[in-house]
């Protein structure tokens, strides 16, 4: 029997528990195209830690968390047929594990809002099992120029800003705000925003995010707790006018209610951080006078997935994370949620 460390939540708002576990099937369980993966690092993500507090209650408990693995397959179910993977390759697993493949969302590519999504770490045990189970269909192929951590953040964190700045109808010379700049998410959007020939704003706070954003190319940086004035500074960053686009990596409602303020008319406001509650205090009159669009981006296609880890390969972008031991995921999410992660987290089993 194939067994492996896992990081079970057995009660909402308490930190996962380290057990040893049978993997969640073994080969001989796998029903057609299905795939087990044995997996050697995974990404934190902001979310996991939402899931973790029971802010997204889990389907059934207990649970594992996590999406962003990255790891090598071990076997295929019975009579899986187009599998474009072998057994041995090293492939990435996403977010979604299953979709029904047949809605009009589905057959155009946007399959990560199809209404039957089924979500690794939500729905079924996620990445932070060292075995996983998910549908071939779902598996990415790694580039070799990408090592396996570097490649773990970029399976939720880059293809999710990736996505969001591609479907944004930027055009280059544009100023971007970017909040939450120094994280997971917010790193890496400074990459693809610089690739895609935008001038970043990076909102963050510490010295040590500081000097990762504006190596990474940021021109301007707004901390937002040294700042008087978040909404004035942002506006006199990006020519006194405001940015023409705001992207909202962070997990708070106060980025989204002063971007409405900051952005310059018929500006585009990307939302991607997942904050608890309503975004009470948030100015829909802002958002109708200056002819403010709001766009709602999640994950994205397994086209874009491709395109953002090509991004990587060729050098454009360059993930900042620190590795940790798969024992010591409790004390990475406990630093994630006092924001004292700069970048993105691994953890390796």
């Amino acid at each position: 029997m194939l067994t492996g460390s896992a990081a079970l939540l057995h009660e909402v708002g308490n930190w996962p528990v380290l057990e040893t576990v049978p993997a969640p099937k073994q080969p001989s369980e796998l029903l057609p195209g299905e795939v087990l993966v044995k997996l050697s690092y995974t990404g934190v993500c902001h979310s996991d830690l939402h899931f973790i507090l029971g802010e997204y209650p889990p389907t059934s408990l207990p649970c594992v968390a996590g999406h962003e693995g990255v790891g090598h397959v071990v076997s295929f179910g019975e009579h899986t047929i187009e599998a474009q993977f072998e057994v041995g390759d090293r492939v990435g697993v996403m977010l979604i594990a299953q979709t029904c493949k047949k809605c009009e969302l589905c057959l155009r590519g946007d399959e990560h809002y199809c209404s039957e999504v089924k979500y690794l770490g939500l729905h079924q045990w996620g990445t932070f099992s060292e075995y996983v189970v998910t549908r071939s269909e779902y598996l990415v192929r790694i580039p070799e120029a990408v090592s396996s951590p570097a490649a773990a953040p970029i399976l939720c964190a880059g293809f999710t800003v990736y996505s969001a700045l591609k479907n944004s109808d930027s055009n280059a010379g544009e100023w971007i705000a970017i909040s939450g700049a120094g994280g997971g998410l917010g790193h890496l959007a400074i990459q693809y925003a610089n690739a895609m020939g935008l001038r970043v704003i990076a909102i963050d706070s510490g010295e040590d995010k500081k000097s990762l954003c504006l190596s990474l190319g940021a021109e301007k940086w707004v901390d937002f707790k040294a700042s008087n004035d978040v909404v004035a500074d942002v506006r006199a960053a990006a020519d006194g006018l405001g940015p023409h686009v705001a992207l909202v990596a962070a997990g708070i409602n106060l980025p989204y209610i002063q971007a409405a303020q900051y952005l310059r008319q018929t500006g585009r406001l990307l939302c991607i951080g997942l904050p608890s509650g309503n975004a009470e205090g948030f100015s829909l009159v802002s958002v109708v006078v200056k002819g403010i669009k709001l766009i709602g981006s999640a994950l994205g296609s397994r086209q874009e997935g491709v395109e953002a880890l090509d991004f990587v390969a060729r050098g454009k972008v360059r993930p900042h994370f620190e590795v940790y031991p798969h024992r010591d995921i409790n004390t990475v999410l406990g630093k994630m949620n006092k924001g004292e992660i700069v970048g993105r987290a691994v953890l390796k089993y």
